[in-house]
């Protein structure tokens, strides 16, 4: 927990542990694999939260609460951007409100972070979140993987934020017919690992024409595959690492 190699972001924090496998894009999801290998090596805090099927990690649903992680935010005194569960949802059924509630109060204390919280259950995140503070700090995303899921854009945007975002990662079918408006920041990435689906590159150029008609921030992360390092990250010659108008 702290810094990572996530392009758009510079720390993970993870009060939340564990998860629950949702869609399709949630098949080869890295932190089952990543919480697997934590368990392996003798994390209690991931003990009991995968399992192995068909020689792979898959989820089980179990649910870790970490009061102590709660604290983590404020020993950072430099700003950063921050990923919060990079190895959960923070708004999965299981968490309970009050807890999230005690992760939003960190984040009230901590305004010199900006906190990054990404769900694919936007639905539950529109029940919770109109009770909390809103703060200009914490920016509000869902993943979309490919059409059958369009409608958690739709939640999101109704959802009081700063700054709502996507994460069309992995990207495994066109989204062509995404509504953008009032989304201020779109990542995308093809999956990586060692079962990786494909990622069509006229799906990648679709979602940039979106974000040019909507003023929507492009943010292209990577191509993915077995050893996303070779594959890389540039479209038409060169990076796009935008990033929302936080005064949006």
């Amino acid at each position: 927990m702290g810094e990572t190699s996530i392009e758009w972001t510079d720390a993970t924090w993870n009060p939340v542990a564990g998860c629950t496998v949702l869609t399709a894009g949630c098949t080869n999801c890295y932190a089952m694999r990543m919480a697997a290998r934590l368990e392996a090596m003798g994390t209690d805090k991931y003990r009991g939260l995968t399992r192995k099927s068909g020689g792979r990690a898959k989820w089980t649903g179990k649910i870790t609460l970490d009061h102590k992680a709660l604290s983590i935010p404020r020993t950072w005194s430099k700003p950063r951007r921050v990923f919060v569960n990079s190895m959960s949802d923070l708004f999965h059924p299981d968490v309970p409100a009050d807890f999230i509630g005690e992760v939003w109060n960190v984040m009230a204390a901590t305004p010199r972070h900006t906190y990054q919280i990404l769900t694919k259950r936007p639905d539950r995140m529109a029940v919770i979140v109109p009770d909390l503070q809103r703060l200009a700090n914490v920016w509000l995303g869902t993943s979309v993987e490919d059409d059958r899921v369009l409608h958690r854009i739709d939640e999101l945007r109704t959802i009081p934020a700063f700054v709502r975002f996507i994460s069309f990662e992995p990207l495994i079918g066109s989204v062509a017919d995404a509504d953008l408006t009032e989304i201020h920041w779109a990542i995308v990435g093809g999956e990586s690992g060692p079962q990786a689906r494909n990622m069509e590159p006229v799906w990648v150029e679709e979602i940039e024409s979106l974000c040019r008609e909507s003023g929507t921030a492009f943010f292209f992360k990577q191509w993915g595959g077995k050893n996303k390092k070779a594959t890389g990250r540039t479209l038409h010659g060169r990076t796009y690492d935008e990033m929302p108008n936080v005064s949006a």
